[in-house]
């Protein structure tokens, strides 16, 4: 699944491609996760601003209003002058004076949805319950030690559920655990405040690293380009059950918490 760091590469490899371009066309194919909520033909003519990301979401300014993208679980967006023949898996094509942006879906759990402005209904709701950005300063050991306080699930799955930072998917998230020393099965509301400090710490580093890596390619992402990500190739835990760990030598055990899988040191990382 594209997270944060995914996503947010491709953001910069079509923002400022795609800025000031005007529409021409649009074109959908199967139907996604939610309608799109308007008319296509109400997009001709309407000119783009500069995208941004909130979370997993991606905002394109469109004349008085814009579009809002998820790319699901197993989205991508290409953006070219020239693009082939729309195949089975592309279901949404945005045609411009600049080239077209096409997400390609083979789960079409993704979506693209018109919003009037993004502080409105349909975006407003879509993005009520996210936590904050990794990378604000407002992320901090003792913002996450208060959000924390009283929850009784392990610390991974509080990470996951995105109200209290956005970002930490399952891959960053396990690598984000690792680097802080935390056993993913801790109970949340039990870590201590220096805990929390090296935790949010963590968070940035990993995703950090990530984004200079280009994102992690475990199956087919790549980005606005066609370039796959390569943090999977630094994970140190990640996918690695069974092997040596890095730091300590001690076998990584592999878990399942919440139907996802969890990798963790066992020595590395204490409760």
């Amino acid at each position: 699944m594209p997270e944060l760091p995914e996503v947010e590469v491709t953001r910069r490899s079509f923002a400022q491609r795609i800025a000031g371009a005007r529409v021409t066309g649009v074109r959908l194919g199967k139907p996604l996760r939610w309608p799109i909520g308007c008319a296509p033909d109400a997009l001709l003519g309407l000119v783009a601003g500069e995208t941004t990301r909130r979370g997993k979401y991606l905002w394109l300014p469109l004349g008085p209003g814009g579009l809002l993208l998820h790319l699901g679980m197993s989205g991508s967006l290409a953006f070219a002058q020239d693009v082939a023949a729309p195949g089975p898996h592309d279901h949404f094509d945005l045609v411009t004076t600049r080239g077209t942006l096409r997400l390609t879906d083979p789960r079409r759990f993704g979506a693209v949805v018109w919003s009037p402005a993004l502080d409105q209904a349909p975006a407003a709701r879509l993005l009520a319950n996210l936590g904050y950005e990794p990378f604000d300063a407002r992320f901090t050991g003792a913002y996450l030690h208060a959000r924390l306080r009283g929850r009784s699930v392990a610390i991974k799955q509080a990470l996951l559920a995105g109200d209290i930072v956005v970002g930490a998917g399952n891959i960053y998230a396990c690598e984000a655990l690792l680097l802080a020393g935390i056993d993913p099965r801790t109970v949340a509301g039990k870590l201590s405040k220096p805990r929390c400090e090296r935790l949010a710490a963590s968070v940035r580093q990993v995703l950090n690293e990530a984004l200079q890596a280009g994102g992690t390619t475990l199956r087919d992402f790549k980005d606005s380009h066609g370039v796959a990500g390569s943090f999977q190739l630094q994970a140190q835990v990640y996918g690695r059950a069974g092997e040596a760990c890095r730091r300590c030598a001690a076998t990584i055990k592999r878990i399942v918490q919440g139907q996802r899988s969890t990798y963790f040191c066992p020595r590395c990382q204490t409760r």
